[in-house]
Parts: structure tokens; C-alpha cells; sequence
């Protein structure tokens, strides 16, 4: 599948690429030396026979490698320990306490309930 890379904000086109396994919002695309979180996806639709097929995939990316303690949570990507009731459990911001991280010596851990 054609895929283009656009830089979040500026809608900047990066790269064009072509895929098989199409990433999903929040997870990371890693290239040889290059790696991106991904945000958002749009499809790209083109009329043929009187029917729309999907012509392309437009990736808008933010240009970041993955985190060390970023780990794969109930089905997605969290930085940080998700087991924290302040961790915010998003590949985007570690925790409201202590975005920085690392969460190993944060004074804040509290277990989260259920």
C-alpha cells in the first residue's frame, strides 16, 4: 500500500513509502534510522469503475524514538509503569506527576484501583 509520511502541524510531506503492515495511531514506525510516533491516519480514495477503492494512506507523524520504558499495555503502547493510578497510559505523556520520568524513582507511585 502506498503510504505518505506528513509531519503533524505543518501537514509537510516526508516521505513516500510503500507498506504492507499500515501502523496504527499510537505506535511507533521505525525505518533504518529514522523513527516516528504516528497520530493520526487518513485514507486517500480514488473513484474507479464507479467505485471508490483506497488509493493511499496518509500518516501524519511526529518525529520521536520510542521511549526505553515505553511497553506494549492491553493492546497499545504506554510510556512508563501503567500499574500507577498517575500514569496517563498513552504513548504521548508518561504521567501528571512526572512527565519526565523515570517512574522508578517517582515518590508518587500509588497502585491503581480497579
Amino acid at each position: 500500500m502506498r503510504v505518505e509520511l506528513r509531519l503533524a502541524g505543518s501537514n509537510q510531506v516526508l516521505d513516500h513509502l510503500e507498506l504492507d503492515d499500515i501502523p496504527q495511531p499510537g505506535r511507533w514506525l521505525e525505518l533504518e534510522d529514522r523513527s516516528y510516533l504516528v497520530l493520526q491516519r487518513h485514507h486517500r480514495y480514488q473513484l474507479r469503475a464507479g467505485r471508490y477503492e483506497l488509493s493511499a494512506i496518509a500518516l501524519q507523524v511526529k518525529p520521536q524514538r520510542r521511549p526505553a520504558d515505553a511497553r506494549w499495555w492491553n493492546g497499545r503502547w504506554v510510556i512508563g509503569d501503567p500499574s500507577c493510578a498517575f500514569n496517563a497510559r498513552t504513548p504521548l505523556l508518561r504521567c501528571a506527576v512526572l512527565p519526565d520520568g523515570p517512574c522508578g524513582r517517582c515518590a508518587h507511585y500509588t497502585p491503581a484501583t480497579a
